[in-house]
């Protein structure tokens, strides 16, 4: 038997011929080459996968083209029912956010600069009217994320130093990061308190010494704990650490701003509920309930962000213009309670009815019937994610694909723009309600091009 990698194609005459030629309009020729290269370079080292004519020698370099210009962070449709889903980017942005980002990313814009006094002013200012009027806050500072924060706040005010935390609070979070190994990166030293279900107010006062230098309160939003279980409330540490004269820190995380009881979610406080109830210092998160960009906030009293602000340590946790101007529009939008509820995109998807979400399904089954693509709709649970009402089932409606679901599974993920759905009694399952509304026709489109 010949070996057919005798007579290897030339980089030169693969680049020349008919069918790969065209690549050069989608492409630069230093990538084309590289893909030609890497095509021969295959074939030269495996006979078995040496192409069999021209057209499938141009398929192979095509292929190649297509995964080096293919950026590696790429939109996707999520379809898994989780709608703050962290490796999927968690919160989408509302159309103020986009707008404000595109303004101020086209040209110059204000950042460090003081409009009406005409010099250098602090990126540290914006956002922060609005964080006062929607949380009840003296003062607030944004830095990059939620952990971020929590070790600032941590080295600006007790490094070196106690700082009493429960041990029914030292959560894991997102990445397999631990708030345990967080703070201790702060130089803080670490003093648990109580017991994994059952933590007293008397727990604190007794581990409080004069070396203490803050209590943290964890806002346990990734779990729940249920059955004989007891914990001090904020309002209580609040009064506890005042009288010590330590502050005491809330992470709150999750970032709501407006109560979603009547929606069928209670149980989780809002960031002006957290501010009332006395702590000294609030910490949550942008990109969850909030529903805006990645951020970690941090509000409360002015005295102690001002220590955060001279620290040291802000600068490499500041945050840039893009997400200052994303958190603004989507704070402003808070303004209307009612208004935010519709166009934040995530509280839009945790607020919709099943009856829309399940007439929605319908017609993008009937759209891939009649492209014969088998589809049924059913009912499915949806679920909140991002570490938020870790207990809540959010009655939604899904398309369920026939055949054979791992490979429909597969195919899906390699769509352009990739659907990410789920496995379930051996369907593959796309939730409507983590589709915006607005994205169906799309969506619709890109099931199609995947599955005929």
């Amino acid at each position: 038997m010949s070996d057919r990698r005798r007579e290897l194609p030339s980089v030169s005459a693969l680049l020349e011929s008919q069918r790969v030629r065209p690549l050069l309009d989608r492409a630069p020729r230093a990538v084309v080459v590289e893909a030609i290269r890497a095509a021969i370079d295959d074939a030269r080292r495996d006979q078995a996968v040496v192409p069999s004519d021209d057209d499938a020698w141009a398929a192979r370099v095509e292929a190649g083209v297509t995964a080096r210009v293919q950026p590696s962070l790429r939109a996707l449709f999520n379809a898994t029912g989780v709608i703050l889903h962290t490796n999927l980017g968690r919160a989408p942005l509302a159309d103020a956010a986009l707008a404000a980002i595109q303004d101020t990313a086209s040209g110059y814009c204000n950042l460090e600069y003081d409009i009406e006094r005409g010099e250098r002013g602090s990126r540290y200012v914006h956002s922060v009217a609005l964080l006062r009027e929607l949380t009840g806050a003296a003062d607030a500072i944004v830095v990059n994320n939620c952990a971020a924060a929590l070790v600032l706040a941590l080295n600006s005010l007790a490094r070196g130093r106690d700082v009493l935390v429960s041990r029914g609070e030292l959560i894991e979070i997102g990445g397999s990061f631990r708030i345990p190994d967080i703070m201790a990166k702060s130089g803080a030293r670490l003093v648990e308190v109580g017991s994994t279900n059952r933590t007293h107010l008397g727990d604190y006062t007794r581990a409080l010494t004069d070396r203490a230098g803050a209590i943290v309160k964890v806002h346990r939003s990734n779990f729940a704990v249920e059955g004989f279980v007891a914990e001090a409330s904020v309002r209580e540490l609040a009064t506890l650490a005042a009288a010590h004269h330590v502050p005491l820190l809330h992470d709150f995380g999750s970032g709501l701003l407006i109560p979603l009881d009547q929606y069928g979610l209670a149980g989780e406080p809002t960031a002006r509920d957290a501010i009332a109830d006395g702590a000294s210092l609030v910490f949550m998160s942008g990109d969850k309930l909030l529903g805006g960009p990645q951020a970690g906030i941090v509000a409360g009293n002015a005295d102690l962000i001002a220590r955060l602000r001279s620290n040291p340590l802000t600068r490499a946790m500041r945050v840039d213009k893009l997400t200052l101007a994303a958190l603004e529009a989507t704070l402003a939008l808070y303004r209307d309670p009612d208004g935010a509820a519709r166009t934040i995109p995530a509280l839009a998807m945790l607020t919709t009815p099943r009856a829309t979400v399940h007439a929605r399904a319908e017609a993008i089954a009937d759209q891939l019937r009649d492209h014969h693509i088998a589809a049924t709709v059913v009912d499915t649970e949806a679920s909140v994610g991002g570490g938020a009402f870790p207990t809540a089932r959010i009655p939604s409606a899904a398309l369920a694909l026939a055949g054979d679901a791992a490979a429909t599974e597969a195919r899906l993920r390699a769509g352009r723009p990739p659907i990410v759905g789920r496995i379930a009694e051996g369907a593959v399952l796309l939730d409507l309600r983590t589709v915006p509304a607005a994205h169906d026709t799309a969506f619709g489109a890109a099931l199609v091009r995947a599955l005929s």
